[in-house]
């Protein structure tokens, strides 16, 4: 039994090296290996569930991922690092333009920098769709997390990660129906997931990434919710009922496993992450600001490892 998870822990431990970013192969420059470890590390560190499972990917492809994670990083990071919303919307414009010049192969006014590098290898590579990217910005854009409707909370997910779930599959040479439709149902699965997540650390922000027609359904207000105190019934049915959606979103991406072509199931293998948030919810008894809840998963790297062993997310 050892054995058998000896690769996970070795894997863990040591995760620039199975990465291999610095390891110069003949065709390769020293300036493509740093720019390779600059979006590897940057996914680690601001995104480090993704980039486990990211981790499981096989080179190419790997590569590729990370430089697509790498670039939504960058940009989903703009709004919580700036404190004026004009000089983040001139950064997304920015990232906006650039992704532009890359697909029309004109860099003669892109700058040098590490995730535009690895982009632009991944673009050229894959022949990447430009919408995706373009929807990934524009999410971002009209980021203020204020949703009237359940409908619009699952379109904002669907804009903001969904589409990352895309341009990975992609760069996978997947694409398929199936995958897709999976892919789709996962990543508002997991987007969800992610809102609710956030809510402990919106305070600063006063915003709750709640439906309206949610809060009105069960007579909380926005401040109940920030408040999260804990015999607080009202605000438990509402993180249930968005959960309960969230899981709703897995479960049919699981079932269309069957369907998804084998080169496309490792790329789902965040649906574990959203999968095992969920259940740790429900035994919190879906109280989000739960002591065990806010700590980090022991158990999630080998959680993503043996379902990627027996081929399932």
């Amino acid at each position: 039994m050892m054995k058998m998870f000896k690769p996970i822990s070795y894997a863990v431990k040591r995760l620039p090296s199975t990465i291999s970013v610095v390891r110069h192969s003949s065709n390769a420059t020293k300036e493509s290996a740093l720019a390779q470890s600059y979006c590897m590390n940057l996914v680690k560190q601001y995104d480090k569930e993704n980039f486990l499972c990211t981790l499981l990917l096989k080179n190419p492809e790997r590569r590729s991922a990370l430089a697509i994670r790498a670039f939504n990083v960058e940009i989903a990071r703009i709004t919580g690092t700036v404190s004026d919303d004009k000089i983040g919307q001139m950064r997304l414009k920015f990232w906006e333009e650039t992704i532009d010049k890359l697909f029309k192969n004109d860099l003669k006014h892109v700058p040098d920098q590490p995730v535009i590098q690895e982009l632009k290898a991944v673009i050229d590579s894959h022949k990447l769709t430009k919408r995706y990217f373009q929807r990934l910005i524009t999410a971002r854009l009209n980021a203020n997390l204020r949703f009237v409707t359940t409908k619009q909370l699952e379109e904002y997910v669907e804009n903001s990660v969904c589409s990352v779930l895309y341009l990975v599959l992609e760069a996978h040479g997947v694409r398929n129906v199936h995958a897709d439709h999976a892919a789709s149902h996962l990543g508002k699965a997991q987007g969800i997931v992610n809102l609710l997540r956030s809510i402990p650390y919106q305070q600063r922000r006063n915003v709750v990434p709640v439906p309206q027609e949610v809060l009105m359904q069960h007579g909380v207000s926005q401040e109940r919710v920030l408040r999260n105190r804990k015999e607080d019934k009202g605000v438990e049915e509402v993180v249930f009922q968005l959960a309960g959606l969230a899981h709703q979103h897995l479960e049919k991406a699981r079932k269309l496993a069957g369907s998804v072509p084998k080169p496309a199931r490792p790329v789902l293998l965040p649906g574990v992450v959203t999968g095992r948030y969920l259940e740790r919810l429900r035994r919190a008894n879906f109280h989000l600001t739960d002591s065990k809840l806010l700590q980090s998963d022991a158990l999630l790297p080998l959680s993503i490892y043996w379902n990627h062993f027996r081929g399932k997310f």
